[in-house]
């Protein structure tokens, strides 16, 4: 039986933009459904499944960073941050909320629909089993047990770490790959399976993410260590 198409859920309280991008996007093979502010998103969501958000920054009520703050504590569904504004503070701050991509109005019909195949893709890819020795599943590194059978961290206490699938995802590449240094490129490659470009700041926000999980100061992280023009290297002894 042949997949059904994407569904794309596009929150903008411009109506125009909502029909423009809706069009569009159907007559490239997509689902759409429209909402045109969060209290329209959160209602569409509770009662639809979509493969990806479209979500304008620049809401009335709820502002985009906040659904998508919201978007994150339900689940997975990849998110594409739409706004008039441009500069690079406000593209990181989206991203570092969940945003897996970002794009300024006004943009590119084309441009727009290369974006998203490519986050779809990364999902589908982040969404596969990461591979692992079946004899030994379980990774060690300072007090904390990653079991790659059963997809867990554990930190120091017992306790266990809640990881969305990307984190996990990463923190898999980085515990298979100790004091190697790994660049942006890199880490998208291994954790997303990246077929197309991406804003790389992305993988800052996932590093970020994962060391308010990890790291005992995360503001001065000892175990994912910043390299200066190179990337990020995994500092921890795995066993």
């Amino acid at each position: 039986m042949e997949a059904p198409a994407p569904h794309i859920l596009i929150v903008d309280d411009d109506s125009e933009i909502r029909d423009l991008v809706s069009g569009f996007l159907k007559r490239n093979g997509f689902r759409t459904t429209s909402a045109a502010d969060g209290k329209a998103m959160k209602a569409t969501m509770v009662d639809g499944r979509f493969d990806l958000v479209l979500l304008d920054l620049m809401l009335p009520g709820d502002d985009g960073l906040t659904l998508c703050r919201h978007i994150r504590t339900k689940g997975t569904t990849p998110v594409i941050m739409l706004t008039a504004m441009g500069e690079t503070t406000d593209k990181i701050i989206g991203l570092e909320v969940g945003a897996d991509d970002y794009l300024a109005k006004p943009f590119n019909s084309r441009e727009l629909l290369a974006r998203i195949r490519a986050v779809l893709r990364r999902a589908q890819a982040s969404a596969q089993p990461t591979s692992f020795d079946p004899e030994n599943p379980v990774r060690t590194f300072e007090g904390f047990s990653l079991d790659m059978g059963r997809r867990s961290l554990t930190d120091p206490l017992g306790q266990e770490v809640e990881l969305t699938a990307g984190e996990y995802d990463l923190l898999v590449c980085f515990v298979e790959r100790p004091h190697r240094v790994l660049s942006r490129d890199q880490l998208l490659d291994l954790v997303k399976g990246r077929e197309a470009a991406l804003f790389d700041r992305s993988i800052d926000a996932q590093v970020s993410r994962l060391r308010r999980k990890i790291e005992p100061d995360p503001a001065n992280p000892t175990l994912i260590k910043t390299v200066r023009a190179g990337g990020y290297v995994f500092a921890a002894s795995v066993s």
